[in-house]
């Protein structure tokens, strides 16, 4: 089969998966980003996400993850929500976290397309990965000319924004390149001006441990770093501030995906229910989502440092 029919194979079915947006790489070593990762894990700009330490190497180089790895087929998912909380004074959850855990959903969906791969194409290696490897995701999505890394450092598509999971497909398989489309970023500023803890020290590069993000999900101190009350703009999971702001969202549409569907009750909630969250709503709330990660008490913490 020749290298065109492969491709139109597999795009086609990631189109019908649900997959918005589909792109190819050659699988080699990232060059450009061997230097700019030292750079950043120097500057302890991954504050205690000690695993960004490990497999330096694996980050850089897809054959070392799948032997003989020829291509990366990068997957865009979207997750734009068609609502939103409905109490503007309560504590907020990002919007990619209202419904069930991508992890799952989009695992699912990448076994199923590279079993369709397999029963087309013949017996090929391919690994699927859902930001649980050490893969840079964004790069790879870059260079198989899905979007451009803006200054917020997040993918941005020109005809859809930013609002969607990044997943790939590292294979044997030879498949032609496409080559990355050019940044549309331009002079704009207004993801680093709105940034309320000024985590994008300069145009991409954000401090991670500045990140609020970061300090509501993977930071797991007890207590929350003094120098951030009243500067996390009432996030308690995640944040979407460098999102909401950049004007290429404006062409962000309402996701097809069932399971990304919040539960209305969720997006109920007010700040009294939030403040008075007891372990066994959360729980319910919370059972096949990506907010189960903090924990109960990761959750109480930050709703805390809020509202206290």
């Amino acid at each position: 089969m020749r290298q065109v029919q492969i491709k139109s194979l597999i795009k086609s079915k990631a189109y019908e998966l649900g997959f918005f947006y589909c792109g190819f790489s050659k699988a080699d070593f990232l060059e450009e980003e061997a230097p700019r990762l030292e750079s950043w894990l120097k500057k302890n700009y991954h504050g205690k996400m000690a695993y960004m330490e490990n497999h330096f190497d694996k980050r850089l180089d897809p054959r070392l993850l799948v032997d003989d790895a020829k291509s990366v087929i990068s997957l865009l998912l979207n997750y734009f929500p068609e609502n939103s909380q409905s109490d503007s004074d309560a504590p907020k959850l990002s919007k990619y976290a209202y419904g069930e855990d991508y992890h799952f959903v989009i695992k699912s969906k990448l076994k199923e397309l590279i079993q369709f791969m397999k029963d087309e194409i013949g017996e090929i290696n391919a690994r699927a990965f859902v930001d649980s490897a050490p893969v840079m995701d964004k790069v790879w999505a870059k260079k198989s000319g899905l979007g451009w890394v803006g200054k917020n450092t997040n993918l941005i598509h020109p005809k859809e924004g930013s609002f969607f999971f990044i997943a790939e497909i590292i294979t044997d398989l030879k498949i032609e390149p496409d080559g990355p489309i050019k940044d549309y970023c331009g002079t704009c500023t207004r993801c680093i001006d709105a940034c309320p803890t000024e985590a994008i020290v300069e145009p991409y590069v954000v401090d991670g441990s500045k990140c609020i993000s970061y300090l509501t999900i993977e930071l797991k101190d007890e207590i929350l770093p003094s120098e951030f009350k009243g500067k996390i703009d009432n996030w308690m999971f995640g944040c979407d501030v460098c999102q909401d702001v950049c004007p290429w969202n404006r062409f962000s549409k309402a996701t097809n995906e069932p399971r990304f569907k919040p539960a209305f009750s969720l997006l109920n909630l007010t700040k009294a229910d939030w403040k008075n969250l007891e372990e066994d709503t959360f729980q319910k709330l919370f059972k096949n989502s990506a907010v189960k990660r903090t924990k109960f008490k990761g959750l109480k913490r930050n709703i805390s440092f809020l509202l206290d």
